[in-house]
């Protein structure tokens, strides 16, 4: 089981490194500083409480079930981060390139895919057809959590996967 793991960490942190190289990029860094605040606290609770109050009858019960997803979704978040004090791949991988000031927090799961993920689920369960535009958008989030060299890929993949479960749980407490 150790051995699995050790392998598993390798595997990740080669990818990691594959995505965080090309951080000299001046167009993706462009791309993903942008991006990345699309997952963050200001952006997500500022965009679901817009949506409540401009919204009416079933998109405004989606835009609910969204902000309660983004609530909830952050009280497991904020546990497993102590549960699992996962240090950033920042500070354990040599030469991992990153902005000025980065956070310090624990990084397992990905507290801004999670959020994407949380906020988006309910439009997509509602309107299918979001799903060509918002999953790449969360894709994108978490994607770029990984090229600022804030997360390894196993924190998005948790972050996106418990995102989806909230959205999903919070959407069905409205429409089922």
């Amino acid at each position: 089981m150790i051995r699995m793991l050790h392998v598993f960490y390798g595997f990740e942190c080669r990818l990691f490194q594959k995505v965080n190289r090309h951080f000299d990029s001046k167009l993706l860094n462009l791309f993903f500083r942008s991006i990345t605040y699309l997952g963050g606290a200001d952006i997500t609770i500022a965009a679901t409480f817009i949506l409540i109050f401009v919204s009416t009858g079933e998109v405004r019960l989606t835009a609910i079930a969204s902000a309660l997803a983004l609530a909830a979704s952050h009280i497991p978040v904020h546990f497993v981060k102590q549960l699992f004090p996962r240090k950033r791949p920042y500070l354990k991988i040599e030469k991992t390139r990153t902005h000025e000031n980065p956070i310090k927090d624990h990084s397992f799961p990905s507290g801004h895919t999670t959020a994407i993920f949380s906020v988006v689920t309910p439009y997509i369960l509602f309107l299918p057809q979001l799903a060509y535009v918002l999953i790449p958008l969360g894709l994108c989030v978490g994607l770029s959590r990984i090229y600022l060299g804030l997360h390894y890929p196993s924190d998005v993949i948790a972050g996106g996967i418990l995102g989806t479960l909230t959205g999903s749980l919070c959407f069905c407490l409205f429409f089922i």
